[in-house]
């Protein structure tokens, strides 16, 4: 196995960190450094990742969590608030979240110890879209919803084309779809704010065909074998 492959499968990197990784000398194969990103591990190698011994291929493991309010995405929090990692505490094995949920923001995040997968599903060239359903102040007019389907500046950054429907809505707040393949820092409120019409709550449904249904809030799911395979072939 390729050992930028071999790291990531291991729960380190990436494969694009792992090739960091090598370039910089920080892998070892048999106690010697090792700068190839084209070598084949083989059985019986003693690989090495920041004088870390690597034991071997980790069980990967794949779940859908719908991550509750007031909670923050990472999996330590040097202000001692709640963590995603408390939905997962009883797995026997070191997740960590697949991008970001804010801390005002529920739903669907998916918690893997696998950074090969975690890489394709949040860099933008593989174009993963992420639905959120959304209840934004005041009437989401025709016009409105053409400038975010076709994109619109949140500052310094013109947004991609985004997919939206409204589904309902009254003179005081609209409750709105929106997919967006983009990950900016608050790309959704920014968007919505750049319209004129600010969030006032927003849940993540869906990561591509992956939906949150009716997993409680709190809960997770493991991921289903046919689910891992369209993640790894977005």
């Amino acid at each position: 196995m390729r050992i930028n492959k071999y790291i990531a499968q291991a729960g380190i990197a990436s494969r694009r960190k792992a090739d960091e990784l090598i370039a910089n000398g920080n892998v070892k194969i048999n106690g010697a450094v090792m700068k190839e990103p084209g070598y084949d591990v083989q059985d019986g190698d003693k690989v090495e990742v920041n004088g870390k011994l690597l034991s071997g291929l980790k069980k990967m493991e794949y779940v859908l969590i719908n991550k509750p309010l007031g909670m923050v995405t990472t999996v330590d929090d040097d202000k001692d608030r709640l963590t995603v990692m408390e939905c997962v505490k009883d797995i026997d094995a070191r997740l960590f979240p697949v991008g970001r949920l804010d801390y005002n923001t529920s739903g669907a995040l998916i918690m893997t110890n696998d950074g090969d997968l975690a890489y394709r599903i949040t860099h933008p060239k593989h174009e993963v879209y992420k639905t959120y359903r959304a209840r934004v102040a005041g009437v989401l007019s025709n016009e409105k919803v053409a400038k975010l389907r076709k994109g619109v500046d949140i500052g310094g950054f013109v947004t991609s084309r985004a997919k939206v429907n409204v589904i309902k809505g009254n003179a005081h707040s609209t409750i709105v779809e929106i997919s967006i393949h983009e990950g900016k820092n608050r790309q959704v409120r920014k968007m919505f704010a750049a319209v004129g019409n600010p969030v006032q709550e927003l849940e993540r449904i869906a990561i591509g065909e992956i939906r949150l249904g009716h997993l409680k809030e709190g809960h997770y799911r493991k991921l289903t074998r046919e689910e891992v395979e369209y993640l790894r072939n977005c």
